[in-house]
C-alpha cells in the first residue's frame, strides 16, 4: 500500500499544507541503483575531522579510492593530499562548507573535555550538509579503552550518534557509529564505503563493530563481489526474500531460491529471471535439512546462507492457540537451527570463509503487543547470531543478523490504518522502508567485504523510535 504523505511530500505546495497541519513531511530518499560501483562516492564531497585520530591514514586511502573529494579540518591533511594525487582526485579544500558526508575520527578523544571536539567539528558544518547526507563517527569499543577517559568517550559516542541521527532524519540524512577494534583497520574500507553510499539509506542511528575476529584475509572486490558464488536465500518467493535474491544476483551470485512447494510457481519464475536455482522445500519438513544439504552439495557447496523465511501468527498470549505458537517457533527458529546444523557440520556444504545472515526484527528487540511468540523467536535469532559468530570465526565465516523495522510489504499493508501510520512516522526518516533497503544490507553482509563484521545484529529501521 502506497504512503500518501510520502507521495504528497514530493510536491512543494503539498509539503506546505502537510506542515501546516502539524504532520511530518517524509523526505524523498536517495537509493542506490544497479550493482555496486568501483567509486560509489564520485562527485561527493566528504569533510573529515578528528585531531590525532588513529584512522586518518586509513580514511585517506579509503575515501580517495571511493572517488570522494575530501576536505580536512583540524588534522593533518598530508595523507589526504597524497591519496588524492594517487587516485587523481581533487585535493582537500579546508574552506569547503557544503558537503555530502561528514566523517569524524574520535579514536584520539579522552574524557569529558575531549568530547568538545565533536561540537567543534559538527556545529559549524552540520547545517551545510546536503539532503540525504551521511555522517559516520569512528571510535573504539569500551573494552579496548586503556583509560577511564577513553572508556567514557567510547560510551558517549553511541548516545551522540543516535541523537544526531534523529536530528538529521527530516532531511533524509543518516548518522551511524563505527567502532573499530585495534588491529581491524584493514577491514574498515568496505564497511565505510557501504555506510557512506546510497545503499545504506534506511540505516540510521546504528552502532557497527569492525573486528579482526574472523580468520583469514578476505579479498574485497568492489564490483560483482559474489561472482561465481552460490548463495542460499530461504523464503525467497516474495517481499524481502525476492528483493534479496535479485540484489545478490546483480552482484554475480548464483542464488538458490528456496520457498515452500505451495509457492513453487513464484520461486520458479524468480529463479528463471535471475539465473538462479529454484528449491521448493518446506523448512518445517523433517527432511528439509537433508534435501537442502544435498542440493547445495551438488552445486559444489554454498558461500552464503540468508535465513529469511519467517511467519507471523499474532494474538495476545491469552488468546493464542498452541498451533499458532508451535508453528511460528518451528518456522522462525527451529528450522534455522536445523538447517544451519546441516550446512555447517563437518562435511557440510557451507564453505570456509563464507557468510551466514539471519533475519531478526525490531519486534524481537523491543517486544510488541500480540507478538509474544514472534518477539521471542526473533530475540532468539539475535541470540543465535551472537552464539554462532565466535564458533565459526576460526573458519573465516562471519555471522550477522539484520533486524528490519517497518518495511512496506503485503504483510504490513494488512495492518490497520492508524497502526500502520504510526509505525511509518515513528522513525527518524518518517516513513517505512522498502524491501530493497533490507536486501541491500543482506547483500553487503553476504559479501567478502563483511569480513570485519561478525556477531552484529544491525537494525534496518530508519532509526525507529521503537527498540532504540
Amino acid at each position: 500500500m502506497s504512503d500518501l504523505l510520502l507521495q504528497l511530500g514530493g510536491n512543494k505546495a503539498a509539503r506546505t499544507v502537510i506542515s501546516s497541519l502539524g504532520l511530518p513531511v517524509p523526505p524523498q530518499l536517495r537509493r542506490g541503483r544497479g550493482p555496486w560501483e568501483d567509486r560509489p562516492l564520485d562527485d561527493r564531497t566528504v569533510l573529515v575531522g578528528g585531531t590525532g585520530g588513529a584512522l586518518h591514514d586509513t580514511l585517506a586511502s579509503i575515501l580517495a579510492a571511493a572517488g570522494a573529494s575530501v576536505g580536512v579540518h583540524g588534522t593533518d591533511g598530508a595523507p589526504y593530499e597524497a591519496a588524492a594525487d594517487a587516485w587523481s582526485r581533487p585535493g582537500p579544500d579546508p574552506e569547503e562548507i557544503g558537503s555530502d558526508a561528514l566523517v569524524f575520527d574520535a579514536t584520539a578523544l579522552s574524557g569529558a573535555a575531549g568530547l568538545r571536539a565533536l561540537y567543534d567539528f559538527f556545529h559549524p558544518r552540520i547545517r551545510g550538509m546536503r539532503r540525504c547526507g551521511r555522517v559516520v563517527v569512528l571510535g573504539r569499543r569500551e573494552q579496548d579503552a586503556g583509560t577511564d577517559g577513553e572508556a567514557i568517550v567510547a560510551a558517549a559516542l553511541d548516545g551522540f550518534t543516535r541523537s544526531l541521527a534523529k536530528e538529521l532524519g527530516r532531511r533524509g540524512s543518516t548518522a551511524n557509529l563505527l567502532r573499530v577494534a585495534p588491529g581491524a583497520e584493514a577491514r574498515l574500507a568496505p564497511v565505510l564505503r557501504y555506510l557512506l553510499s546510497d545503499r545504506s539509506t534506511y540505516i540510521s542511528g546504528q552502532p557497527w563493530t569492525v573486528t579482526a575476529d574472523v580468520a583469514g584475509d578476505a579479498v574485497e572486490p568492489t564490483r560483482r563481489p559474489l561472482d561465481g558464488e552460490v548463495v542460499l536465500v530461504t523464503g525467497a518467493a516474495r517481499g524481502i526474500g525476492a528483493a534479496t535474491a535479485k540484489r545478490l544476483a546483480l552482484e554475480g551470485a548464483k542464488v538458490v531460491c528456496l520457498d515452500r512447494p505451495a509457492d513453487d510457481g513464484a520461486v520458479a519464475r524468480l529463479a528463471e529471471e535471475i539465473g538462479g536455482v529454484p528449491l521448493p522445500v518446506d523448512v518445517t519438513d523433517p527432511a528439509a535439512p537433508t534435501k537442502i544439504r544435498s542440493a547445495l552439495t551438488a552445486l559444489g557447496g554454498v558461500y552464503a546462507v540468508v535465513h529469511n523465511a519467517g511467519v507471523t501468527r499474532d494474538k495476545t498470549l491469552g488468546r493464542m492457540s498452541e498451533d499458532a505458537w508451535d508453528l511460528l517457533m518451528d518456522v522462525n527458529l527451529g528450522a534455522i537451527v536445523r538447517i544451519h546444523d546441516a550446512m555447517a557440520a563437518d562435511g557440510g556444504p557451507l564453505q570456509d570463509g563464507g557468510r551466514v545472515v539471519l533475519l531478526s526484527s525490531i519486534a524481537g528487540l523491543a517486544g510488541n503487543v500480540g507478538q509474544t511468540n514472534y518477539a521471542a523467536s526473533k530475540a532468539a535469532v539475535a541470540g543465535l547470531v551472537r552464539r554462532l559468530a565466535p564458533q565459526l570465526a576460526p573458519r573465516g565465516i562471519a555471522v550477522n543478523g539484520v533486524a528490519p523495522g517497518f518495511i512496506e510489504t503485503r504483510l504490513t499493508a494488512a495492518i490497520p490504518f492508524a497502526t500502520r501510520e504510526a509505525a511509518r512516522r515513528l522513525c527518524n526518516l518518517s516513513q517505512g522502508g522498502l524491501p530493497i533497503d533490507v536486501a541491500e544490507a543482506l547483500t553487503f553482509l553476504s559479501s567478502p567485504g563483511a569480513h570485519g563484521v561478525t556477531g552484529n545484529v544491525l537494525r534496518v529501521c530508519g532509526g525507529s523510535l521503537v527498540g532504540a
